[in-house]
């Protein structure tokens, strides 16, 4: 697995988003967006995703152009900003419906999943009457469950108590195992510095190549 940034521009208005991008991110590593809010961090993410088309260079997923060969990368997690469900849905019910999409897993590997980041699967609360804690939760387990080659993750541990931050790190190490490339956005930069392999410091929409360094 093999994510190239090629040149990537994003202008929107009259403004430049994001300002000739240049990274390569590899499997089994979890790289970390450093940067502050209005960075650029969340539009690079949404860039890899393909919910974002450059206005300049591209994207390619094992050398497959977003928007071109591809319209969205065609094994990918993704957690940006906060997670949304059917509010009157369960929680299980909820990651149920989704997986019917691809239909690659089934109830057993959705059920470990809502296990692994602390939640219980046969909790009879709906969505609505979650915490926020166990929105994101529940937004984490959806980007881990179907075990995607690309996990892309924004503030994955905003809300979440000390045992939840832990077990997000132990899904990381899982997915870094069998070879994903993880992303995470994190303002708490010691946790980043912890989750991460590789540290990617952007401003202004730039990435700081003089900052760039393995953590």
């Amino acid at each position: 697995m093999k994510i190239e940034v090629k040149d990537y521009t994003k202008i929107i208005k009259g403004v430049t988003i994001l300002d000739n991008v240049n990274i390569t991110l590899e499997s089994g590593k979890c790289y970390g967006l450093k940067g502050k809010n209005g960075s650029g961090k969340t539009m690079l993410m949404r860039a890899i995703c393909g919910l974002i088309h450059p206005t300049k260079g591209h994207v390619s997923i094992n050398e497959e152009i977003l928007g071109k060969d591809i319209s969205f990368p065609r094994s990918i997690g993704v957690l940006i900003e906060n997670p949304a469900f059917i509010a009157n849905y369960t929680g299980l019910k909820n990651l149920e419906l989704l997986a019917s999409i691809k239909k690659e897993i089934g109830t057993e590997e959705i059920r470990n999943t809502i296990e692994a980041v602390g939640l219980e699967p046969d909790d009879k609360r709906k969505y609505r009457k979650y915490s926020l804690g166990m929105k994101q939760k529940l937004g984490i387990a959806a980007a881990f469950m179907e075990k995607p080659d690309i996990i892309i993750l924004d503030e994955p541990i905003n809300a979440i108590d000390e045992s939840g931050v832990e077990k997000v790190k132990a899904l990381i190490a899982d997915a870094k195992e069998r070879g994903a490339v993880i992303i995470v956005a994190c303002h708490d930069a010691e946790e980043l510095e912890e989750l991460s392999d590789e540290i990617i410091c952007i401003s202004e929409g730039r990435i700081l190549e003089d900052d760039k360094k393995s953590a």
